[in-house]
């Protein structure tokens, strides 16, 4: 299966802001020594932090982890592919559930956005837009289903119920109606 992580800006990581910047800044340090453009690519944006987090609980370098690591997206907000499917939450992650109470955390994005990624107003923007845009399609959702429900009152006053066996099933016919 594919599996694609949204919002990966709002990812938490345990540790006050201050301690993962440092953490930040000394890896920002490594390179290779010879020649830099061969190793250590310091990835700013958070969706590519994540990324290689992941990588490196994967052996990426077998056939078996290049394909996990292959069926694995990871995006910055709810882009419009994404934004009409439905989205699951694994519990075991949630922050609630994992950090004791009173402990303090960092927001990936803020922690990006000082590390010099440059889009995360745009993305907050962005972001903005795409949850008025679905609640509005929320409360239209939900007026749709308060019109099912008082249609299917007043059937089923016009339309007698016979019983049939285990179920009750509506008798469909016009002659019916009119009788």
């Amino acid at each position: 299966k594919k599996v694609c992580v949204v919002r990966c800006e709002q990812l938490e990581v345990s540790g006050r802001f201050i301690r993962n910047k440092m953490k930040f800044l000394r890896f920002l340090n490594k390179k290779h020594m010879t020649n830099p453009k061969r190793g250590h690519f310091h990835y700013r944006s958070p969706h590519k932090i994540f990324w290689r987090v992941v990588r490196g609980m994967l052996p990426y370098k077998t056939n078996r982890g290049a394909k996990a690591l292959q069926r694995l997206r990871c995006v910055d907000g709810i882009p419009p592919p994404f934004d009409r499917k439905k989205r699951f939450c694994n519990p075991s992650s949630l922050r609630n559930l994992r950090l004791a109470p009173g402990r303090r955390y960092t927001v990936l994005g803020e922690l990006s956005n000082e590390m010099g990624w440059k889009h995360f107003e745009l993305v907050k923007e962005l972001e903005a837009k795409r949850k008025e845009k679905s609640a509005l399609w929320w409360q239209k959702k939900q007026q749709l289903k308060k019109l099912q429900v008082a249609a299917t009152a007043i059937v089923d006053q016009i339309i007698p119920k016979i019983n049939l066996g285990d179920s009750n099933t509506r008798l469909g016919s016009l002659a019916d109606i009119k009788a």
